[in-house]
């Protein structure tokens, strides 16, 4: 198939808003032909990166458009990355110029950087191939250095497609995105969708804030959206009414707690919340659940073109489809690894599949705490802790012990307005829990750490315990 580049210049995508101006798919087209121009004469060449470190704006769209127009490679970075992880990436990917903010430039050495877009001259699209590299994302490095994930056009475009094939736009009015376009989530969202001549007006928001989603949704009658859990869970502090316009919406990038969608469609009831799964290494989505049959507490089914299968004896989950990933930058050992030579992606998670093919996600495999030799799966324990109704968020953790290898602790942060005491958590869920599983100890905390990309950060609650032993709880 063409280049993302060459179908950009085809589609005939809806329009984008963006904090009260609106942008038509010619107007976005135009530009980026300009921009890809522009970067032609500062001498970007096919193949080569293009690093984007930027907050959601139409111009991250366009820019992304103008480097595959280029030939060249996108490279994003998450906004709030810190200074040493956006080195970390300059320096592993050698971009040619690296496009951001001005407080960021400041802090840039060693290549050019650009704070507005270059204009030239509109060029055509260079003719490239579905198997050329198109993206090289860095993955979170939740569990160690981040990575370098090459996506091609192929990658990015089937996945797309068959997102789109499942959620079905037909008589969709609007869809609103608050994921960083840094992201992969975001980017199968937003940029494919304009590249795949999605006639559905795309609303962007610069960066998610609760307050405004809602006033967006209600002042645009906003049908579809794409979430984190976290987003969804900050959402249930906020008054919902008058969100009866909303169709579904999609979440994925974290483990969602049943408890988290009950409530949601509880006090949206027009909506339904289609919980899917993925990660980068297979282009953001290898399931979902389908909007007109979906089971909460699973991740869904296959998309088109997706195969899963549980490895035994571990139950790992792995994937394969037109999705996954080209391999990881520049590191041939990690790549055949990761991925075996019939193409089946190693997940890192621990799932089971049920009789009509939903897939369940456990936790990862790395994430699992190993307490007097029993198994205990972080999310089965926050899932417990979630339904206290004073709990906004949880997020769970081994400490080690002496005696038992590991203990299970929770950090937990309460909805506004309300209290609850340690005990009582700890109490809640010894009642729910098996005595190998229930924490022994809960820490009320004003945030539950995120990663960039809204995930739990749990090297920095791992990096607490280690910092802080804290009283012995009871064993």
């Amino acid at each position: 198939m063409p280049s993302l580049g060459e179908l950009g210049e085809r589609a005939s995508s809806g329009d984008v808003l963006f904090e009260g101006d609106r942008w038509t798919a010619a107007e976005l087209s135009d530009r980026a032909a300009r921009v890809a121009g522009g970067l032609v004469e500062l001498g970007v060449r096919p193949g080569d990166r293009v690093a984007v470190c930027s907050l959601n704006t139409p111009d991250v769209l366009v820019l992304y458009d103008a480097v595959w127009r280029a030939g060249a490679i996108a490279t994003p970075v998450v906004p709030a990355a810190s200074e040493a992880e956006l080195r970390h990436v300059l320096d592993e990917a050698s971009p040619s110029l690296l496009v951001t903010s001005p407080e960021r430039a400041a802090t840039v050495s060693g290549l050019p950087v650009l704070t507005d877009l270059p204009l030239g001259d509109a060029v055509s699209a260079v003719s490239a191939d579905g198997s050329d590299p198109a993206a090289l994302l860095f993955t979170g490095g939740t569990t160690g250095r981040a990575k370098g994930v090459v996506l091609t056009h192929d990658n990015l475009w089937h996945t797309g497609r068959a997102r789109q094939s499942v959620l079905d736009d037909s008589g969709v009015r609007s869809m609103l995105v608050p994921l960083p376009l840094s992201h992969v989530y975001g980017l199968l969202n937003a940029v494919c969708r304009m590249h795949q001549g999605s006639p559905v007006p795309l609303l962007l928001q610069r960066r998610f804030d609760a307050v405004e989603w809602v006033a967006l949704v209600r002042a645009h009658a906003v049908e579809a959206g794409a979430l984190v859990p976290s987003m969804l869970q900050l959402l249930l502090a906020h008054d919902l009414d008058g969100l009866d316009s909303l169709r579904y919406l999609t979440c994925g990038g974290a483990p969602l707690a049943p408890a988290v969608v009950h409530e949601f469609q509880r006090r949206v009831p027009s909506v339904v919340v289609c919980d899917g799964y993925g990660c980068t290494e297979v282009t953001s989505t290898a399931t979902m659940n389908p909007p007109d049959a979906p089971r909460v507490g699973t991740v869904g089914l296959p998309i088109p073109g997706v195969e899963i299968r549980i490895d035994e004896p571990t139950g790992e989950v792995l994937v394969r489809s037109p999705g996954v990933m080209a391999g990881y930058w520049r590191d041939v050992a990690a790549t055949a690894e990761a991925v075996d030579p019939d193409g089946w992606m190693r997940t890192g998670d621990v799932g089971h599949l049920d009789a009509d093919g939903y897939l369940t996600v456990v936790d990862r495999l790395k994430d699992l705490v190993i307490r007097g030799g029993f198994n205990v799966y972080p999310r089965d324990v926050e899932d417990v802790l979630l339904q206290h109704p004073a709990v906004a968020s949880a997020a769970v953790v081994g400490r080690p012990d002496p005696v038992l290898g590991e203990e299970v602790v929770a950090f937990v942060s309460l909805r506004p307005g309300l209290t609850v005491a340690s005990a009582e958590l700890v109490a809640f869920g010894a009642e729910r829990l098996g005595r190998h599983k229930h924490p022994r100890e809960v820490r009320i905390v004003d945030v539950v750490p995120l990663t960039p990309v809204g995930k739990t950060d749990r090297k920095q609650l791992r990096a607490l315990l280690r910092d802080d032993r804290g009283s012995q709880p009871e064993s």
